[in-house]
């Protein structure tokens, strides 16, 4: 099962490579913000990475809610954690989330079984 964790961290890397290589100073600046905005500030890492997973889910995005759930793993959130953070996407976002909320207890069950 961990594949699919494989297979889109490779996806991942090579298209923003490929992206990044086209040298657009707006793409990049935008990357930069992004990585930027989820480092340690007034709120932690931790937090970020649950407000990032809630609003990618909410907003429907699937490679968003893999990257976030990745990093909340690897950052030491506890399953629970993440669980009660996607029942708040579920509850804002309505049932058009559930989908969604199932890739993303596939992938975190992949993240596990590493």
């Amino acid at each position: 099962m961990s594949d699919i964790v494989t297979e889109f961290n490779e996806y991942r890397s090579k298209m923003n490579d490929k992206i990044l290589a086209d040298n657009n100073k707006v793409i990049k600046r935008i990357f930069n913000l992004d990585t930027n905005a989820y480092a340690e500030g007034t709120l932690d890492v931790k937090t970020k990475e649950l407000l990032g997973l809630v609003a990618s889910a909410v907003l429907r995005c699937d490679d968003c809610v893999k990257y976030h759930l990745e990093t909340s793993y690897k950052i030491g959130l506890k399953k629970e954690e993440v669980v009660e953070a996607l029942s708040i996407a579920t509850l804002v976002g309505g049932t058009i989330v559930i989908p969604h909320l199932r890739r993303a207890y596939e992938f975190w069950d992949a993240l596990e079984a590493q």
